[in-house]
């Protein structure tokens, strides 16, 4: 109806020779037209198909409702005036019109009848073109009232159907979502961890909750997360691959890919960073280089308060960076400091609440402006890495790898010309690369960040740390081996590890095929998350989960003992493949640094004050704050 009238509305010009209408059956007209041609001797005019024709069924309504034309022996004979070839008619339209309304109509109709002189033609056309402002106001209401239902509907029948199949199949319960909305009004957005820690108490160890209209299974408790990620590695190893993440990945690289690319990547880079020294002898040569530049900044400061996040940072990329590019950085080197200062932010930024907003609801990507920051970061970060590889390609010796790069560029000169499809492109290069400096400096560098806090704020341990590396070391370098005769020192590192918890959720895995775990069935294609931190904080495997307490970690002889619990790189197929080079970089790191300074709160500021709360981020940074490193030699 709205689109005749706005038809009828445009075409001012078209006049219909007509004086009245009668109320007839739609069905019935063409059969009169033929009749009232044939008296009135206008059968060579049907060749012309009037523009109104398709609106013949709305006046022929309007009629009805008006009352217009019953028994009016003249509206029949101007009928047939009507230059118009009609055609089947269309269904009708019902609406309802009050009783002023249809005054108003025929008030209309009465005032286009009086203007045409008896035995002339009218203009009917008068009638719909003061009509129209009435009748569109009333449809208008109608269209919206009729979309508005059938979204809801829809919305509706899909949220039943998941219910029904629910009820069909035992799955894993859970807070009962609201339609389109989910469970987010459940979630704490900047830090939903915590509200899928405390959901796990309430519905169990296997439970469903909905961010948006997407389905999540969550895995809480040791037993729980280790089962799956283990012993059902296969129907849990695939990669859940957020929007977000697929704009930046696009599928390729390490972290965020799937299938066998991800496969061949993984493989070539594992290969090459041991090929390059990880977990060996040539690594650790790296790290103790490290250290001294790291120590220097430190002594730099004199023992005043100084920010760890940038020297922190710097000192761990560089040992990914040598493995990568094959040499380090100034820390002053604009580049470096470019390059960490847009990973740490991306990282930040897409732990944020408005990242998660914009994960279960993608059509939200043009308003928000975070999402926007993040692209244009990853944007420059690849123009950044292009310059370096260009650079290192320029200069490449195929006898000779310097680092990672070095290695898949051979590797890709010798599949361009041989391998179809070959996964060795610019884009897995791009990607992986980005994916190691990243996952490589910001886990660490954090993990470090967090230990020294630490040793600010418990004043005893830090002593009782001391106290041991300079009974065993003495003032000599740490080394790898040392690491069995420091028992109380390995100890704290790994309850730095643990408490520090700085990837709560894991990263979500999704079901590679149909699976019945812990006797619920799991769909294929479903996004599960491990909840790390219901892992390292279980109270069923930690005495004192929510305390700093090394004693975890402990015998009662004093010796060092591994706890299965201890999760913080994940487990199966899709654990941190850097995890040995970390666990070097953190015990290297960390005992260089204790056994020169001692770390204590600014001034004005005392351990009790010192903050642990986390920031908000996909990793879990200590809060801004600074400390002091004074000398203890």
């Amino acid at each position: 109806m709205e689109k005749t009238i706005d038809c009828l509305s445009k075409k001012a010009a078209v006049k219909v020779e007509l004086s009245s209408q009668r109320a007839v059956k739609i069905h019935n007209i063409r059969k009169e037209m033929k009749a009232l041609k044939s008296q009135h001797k206008v059968a060579g005019e049907e060749k012309h198909v009037h523009p109104m024709e398709e609106d013949l069924s709305s006046l022929s309504l309007l009629s009805r409702q008006s009352g217009i034309g019953s028994g009016d022996s003249r509206g029949e004979q101007e009928l047939g005036e009507c230059n118009i070839l009609i055609d089947p008619p269309e269904p009708e339209v019902q609406f309802d019109m009050s009783e002023l309304q249809l005054k108003e109509v025929r008030e209309v109709v009465r005032k286009a009848r009086a203007s045409s002189a008896p035995g002339q033609s009218g203009t009917l056309y008068k009638v719909y073109k003061n009509c129209p402002k009435l009748l569109l106001r009333q449809w208008k209401i109608l269209s919206l009232l009729e979309t508005t239902a059938v979204v809801l509907l829809v919305v509706v029948y899909l949220w039943s159907k998941d219910c029904g199949f629910s009820k069909q199949r035992k799955e894993p319960p859970g807070p009962r979502p609201l339609p389109l909305l989910g469970n987010i009004l459940q979630l704490d957005l900047n830090r939903p961890y915590y509200t899928l820690c405390e959901l796990s108490n309430k519905y169990g160890s296997v439970y469903t909750v909905y961010f948006g209209q997407q389905k999540v299974v969550v895995l809480a408790g040791y037993k729980t997360v280790k089962e799956a990620l283990i012993h059902h590695a296969e129907e849990f190893g695939d990669r859940g691959i957020s929007p977000v993440s697929r704009d930046i990945n696009q599928g390729h690289g390490i972290l965020f890919a799937n299938g066998d690319s991800w496969k061949e990547m993984r493989r070539f880079a594992l290969t090459n960073l041991r090929d390059f020294g990880m977990g060996k002898k040539a690594a650790e040569e790296k790290i103790i280089a490290e250290c001294h530049y790291l120590i220097k900044v430190f002594q730099q400061h004199e023992g005043k308060p100084l920010d760890t996040v940038c020297p922190v940072n710097y000192a761990v990329s560089n040992i990914i960076s040598s493995i990568i590019y094959g040499s380090r950085f100034e820390y002053t080197d604009p580049q470096l400091n470019a390059m960490v200062a847009r990973a740490n932010e991306n990282i930040r930024l897409v732990g944020s609440a408005p990242i998660l907003l914009y994960n279960m609801f993608p059509w939200l990507g043009n308003w928000i402006k975070t999402h926007e920051r993040i692209m244009k970061n990853v944007e420059i970060n690849i123009k950044a890495m292009k310059d370096l590889i260009s650079g290192l390609s320029e200069t490449l010796n195929p006898q000779m790898s310097r680092g990672f790069v070095d290695s898949f560029l051979i590797r890709k000169k010798k599949e361009d010309s041989c391998v179809k499809d070959s996964h060795y492109h610019e884009k897995n290069l791009i990607s992986t690369v980005s994916n190691l400096f990243a996952a490589g400096t910001d886990t660490t560098g954090t993990t470090l960040r967090w230990g020294l806090l630490l040793m600010a704020k418990y004043g005893q341990i830090q002593d009782q740390v001391q106290e041991e590396l300079s009974r065993v070391i003495g003032s000599r370098q740490v080394r790898v081996e040392d690491r069995k005769k420091l028992p109380y020192t390995d100890a704290v590192i790994h309850e730095t590890q643990r408490l520090a918890n700085i990837v709560p959720m894991s990263l979500p895995h999704i079901t590679s095929q149909d699976v019945t775990f812990q006797g619920y069935f799991i769909k294929k294609g479903t996004t599960v998350y491990p909840l790390l931190m219901s892992v390292l904080y279980d109270e069923s495997e930690w005495e004192s989960p929510n305390t700093f307490n090394p004693a975890h970690f402990l015998d009662e002889n004093g010796k060092f003992v591994k706890r299965d619990a201890f999760m913080p790189f994940s487990a199966g197929r899709r654990a941190c493949l850097g995890e040995s080079l970390a666990r070097m970089e953190l015990f290297l790191f960390f005992t260089s640094l204790l056994q020169r300074f001692h770390f204590t709160p600014p001034p004005g500021v005392t351990e009790d004050e010192l903050d642990l709360t986390p920031a908000v981020g996909f990793t879990l940074n200590p809060s801004p704050h600074q400390l002091c490193a004074v000398s203890r030699f």
